[in-house]
């Protein structure tokens, strides 16, 4: 007899749920979590898709610990502490060993992001994974879309387009060397929430957000929310060594522009602030709208309904 979705959930998930504020994580009607004294609870939610987020036959570990990295980096861009997660799977069949890798992904993700899964749930369907993170801030000090100001220095984290890049070659469509084929790859399915950058920043970064539907498409939302003109120097944008190996410069820098899934941060900062390790200042924040790049590139990113 096939185990039921409860004894799927309880042989492969209820181990993942300890945490400093899981006071019940996975096993009854609802998880409790402690949020600190004076701070705010931050929450998100996000869904992905088979052939949609991820290739459909995509190594189900690396699925696992896409999924929970994607939501988490929703938590850096806000400076959130996390707290806990939960996640609905929904799965085509009961398969058990597309689980156990499935959920040693979970597990890696987990102990990488320090974040709890404290419940969720499992039903029968087309393979798509939601995961909504739980996270705690200071109250009145999340890093928020809306503050950016004239003068500002635009920043971003670590590098940008290898998501991108990763698409094309999982697709066949770019070999590149080995070792930056590996590179890509890992930057795809393994992004790093930026979650300790994101703490560091609410110290001093008037706005902020993460990089998921590319940089343009982002800083996009930056510029409305806050009221001002985004002017990027393409020149300045961080290229990783095998992005740059592609031999068509231009390619590879409309990668890094308006390519998604880079989970990294873009933010401003007052002008005199110094720029975190490991991140790099692409322009100004200036009078006026939306984003410029010098460029001639589409801005928008991905949409599930045009």
């Amino acid at each position: 007899m096939a185990a039921s979705e409860f004894e799927l959930i309880y042989r492969y998930f209820a181990s993942l749920g300890r945490g400093p504020g899981v006071r019940l994580g996975v096993g009854d009607d609802c998880a409790l979590l402690r949020v600190p004294a004076g701070e705010d609870l931050a929450t998100s939610m996000d869904t992905l898709v088979a052939g949609v987020h991820f290739p459909a036959d995509a190594f189900p570990e690396d699925i696992g610990f896409r999924a929970v990295a994607v939501a988490a980096s929703d938590l850096a861009a806000v400076g959130a502490q996390q707290l806990g997660m939960t996640l609905a799977l929904t799965l085509p069949e009961a398969d058990e060993l597309w689980l156990k890798a499935f959920s040693e992904g979970v597990a890696a993700a987990v102990s990488a992001f320090d974040l709890p899964l404290v419940g969720g749930d499992m039903t029968r369907g087309p393979l798509a994974i939601t995961v909504q993170v739980l996270g705690s801030v200071p109250e009145g000090r999340a890093l928020l879309r809306s503050g950016a100001q004239v003068g500002d220095q635009l920043c971003v984290s670590g590098t940008l387009g290898d998501a991108a890049a990763a698409l094309l070659v999982l697709e066949g469509l770019w070999t590149g060397s080995g070792e930056s084929a590996d590179y890509l790859e890992q930057r795809y399915y393994r992004p790093s929430a930026r979650l300790g950058l994101g703490r560091l920043l609410r110290d001093g970064a008037s706005a902020a957000i993460d990089i998921s539907d590319g940089l343009l498409a982002d800083a996009g939302h930056i510029a409305a929310a806050s009221g001002v003109r985004l002017q990027i120097d393409p020149q300045q944008i961080p290229l990783s060594s095998a992005l740059k190996s592609h031999p068509d410069r231009e390619q590879a820098l409309q990668w890094a522009l308006t390519g998604g899934d880079d989970y990294e941060l873009c933010f401003t900062l007052p002008a005199a602030a110094p720029v975190p390790p490991l991140c790099t200042r692409i322009g100004e924040v200036t009078a006026g709208e939306g984003v410029d790049c010098g460029l001639d590139l589409v801005q928008a990113g991905y949409r599930h309904f045009p």
